[in-house]
């Protein structure tokens, strides 16, 4: 299945590594890394695939939001 990424009302839909990477703006190469590493957004094992859901990566947007340098820092000490 192809997505159009472009489309509206696909947010349920499964995105293949590369149409995540794209979503997110970033190389699959990246994305793959996070995989191994930890710290990416959430992912589906199917059998051998991964796939992503939309809505895993927009929550991992959401949780990486700042106000400032400092933001991260204060959550750290307190």
């Amino acid at each position: 299945m192809v997505i159009d990424e472009m489309t509206p009302n696909h947010g349920s839909a499964l995105l293949v590594t590369t149409q995540a990477a794209t979503y997110l703006n970033m190389s699959p190469r990246t994305l793959t890394n996070f995989r191994f590493r930890g710290g990416g957004p959430r992912y589906v094992k199917l059998g051998g695939s991964v796939r992503y859901r939309r809505e895993d990566l927009d929550s991992w947007i959401k949780a990486g939001l700042r106000e400032s340098t400092s933001s991260m820092e204060d959550q750290l000490s307190g």
